[in-house]
């Protein structure tokens, strides 16, 4: 049998949430970028290692999703966007949570809330990814393991798709064209 329970965040809540983001984003900047992801990767392994419930779980899986970003080489994320991930990876390098994630079953509460607020900060960055490692898997598929993905060739096929699509749309346009 399983229980459903939600909640929602208001503005006030969400306001907290920002202010700790911040202040964890103050203090992550006398941090190096390595130590940040080095953090964050210790908090998947500590919520790995005392079974986390489902919800939570599902949430780490994007925070692996943001770390793998930056350590892509294939994806090579731009010095901004870059910033942009670590800035949203900082709460998970605080030592103290609101939560101390001994606590079982609530323990990475706070830290699931708070992923799920940077992913939809990122939600662009993150469907990009997302997209780009479908793409990998796809050509690794097509051309073997000796494939080399880029962002460049991600970028490249999507250009051609979003043509091919545009030039497809075109045809099947009911209106006689304007443009010849």
């Amino acid at each position: 049998m399983s229980l459903r329970i939600s909640f929602e965040l208001d503005d006030n809540d969400l306001k907290h949430f920002r202010l700790i983001m911040q202040e964890a984003r103050q203090a992550a900047c006398r941090m190096q970028p390595e130590d940040i992801v080095a953090a964050s990767e210790e908090l998947l392994v500590s919520a790995e290692e005392s079974t986390a419930p489902g919800f939570i779980v599902d949430r780490l899986r994007k925070l692996k999703l943001m770390i793998a970003m930056l350590s892509d080489i294939d994806w090579r994320l731009p010095h901004q966007e870059a910033t942009r991930v670590l800035n949203a990876l900082a709460y998970f390098a605080e030592p103290e949570d609101l939560i101390p994630d001994s606590i079982p079953g609530l323990g990475f509460l706070d830290d699931a809330i708070m992923i799920e607020l940077v992913v939809r900060e990122l939600k662009h960055e993150v469907e990009a990814y997302d997209d780009f490692c479908s793409y990998r898997d796809k050509l690794k598929q097509a051309q073997g393991q000796n494939a080399r993905p880029s962002r460049e060739g991600w970028l490249d096929t999507r250009r051609s798709e979003l043509q091919k699509r545009m030039r497809r749309r075109r045809k099947r346009s009911s209106r006689a064209p304007l443009l010849g």
